[in-house]
């Protein structure tokens, strides 16, 4: 199964991490699949290539709890519903 996730990176107390799709196997920061975003808890920072998650969510990858709530606030689940019902 290809899960939605987080993927730590940056100097220790200072993480950062990227957004990827991964296998729901694999451990954290292994070889992800496809690389969709970024953010940087410190600062609230979040950048989304939001067509590649929209095409993995229809694919029917599972965000983990953390990104679905990013997701949320970036208002990803209303596109892939809008572009599920065209």
């Amino acid at each position: 199964m290809v899960k939605l996730r987080l993927k730590r990176y940056g100097k220790k107390r200072e993480a950062s991490y990227r957004i990827v799709a991964i296998n729901s196997l694999a451990r954290r920061d292994g070889r992800p699949l496809e690389e969709l975003g970024f953010y940087n808890p410190r600062t609230d920072e979040v950048r989304l290539d939001v067509p590649g998650i929209v095409k993995r969510l229809q694919q029917g990858a599972q965000p983990t709890d953390t990104v679905r709530r990013i997701l949320q606030k970036a208002n990803v689940f209303e596109q892939v519903s809008a572009q599920a019902a065209s």
